[in-house]
């Protein structure tokens, strides 16, 4: 699994043109990696955060603005091991913003 960590868009004062060539270069790589038939499945995160916790379940409502870390969407490949996962992270978009990848394996369960 690839999680996207980063700035919200709408935080960073990017005009509605920079917010659409971002999504390109975005579009881009999931047509490559579609292409390639490693992505299995990928969605983008709303900004608001709601976190639960404690054994009273205490509730706060997060802004965007207000995460250290925004983890801002994924997407579940295909790949050999870990240099192939890297690999393929290689062309995430938004490297020049400051955002990063963290490479998680997802552990299966058998039934």
């Amino acid at each position: 699994m690839l999680i996207f960590i980063g700035p919200d868009y709408g935080d960073l004062g990017l005009s509605p043109e920079e917010i659409q060539q971002r999504m390109g270069k975005w579009f881009a790589w999931s047509e490559k990696m579609n292409a390639a038939g490693i992505t299995h499945k990928g969605e983008a995160l709303l900004a608001p955060v709601r976190r639960i916790t404690g054994t009273e379940r205490t509730i706060t409502d997060i802004a965007s603005s207000e995460v250290k870390e925004l983890v801002g969407g994924y997407y579940i490949v295909a790949a050999k091991d870990l240099a192939a996962a890297t690999e393929i992270a290689d062309d995430f978009p938004d490297y020049d913003l400051g955002g990063s990848v963290e490479i998680r394996e997802v552990m299966v369960f058998d039934n």
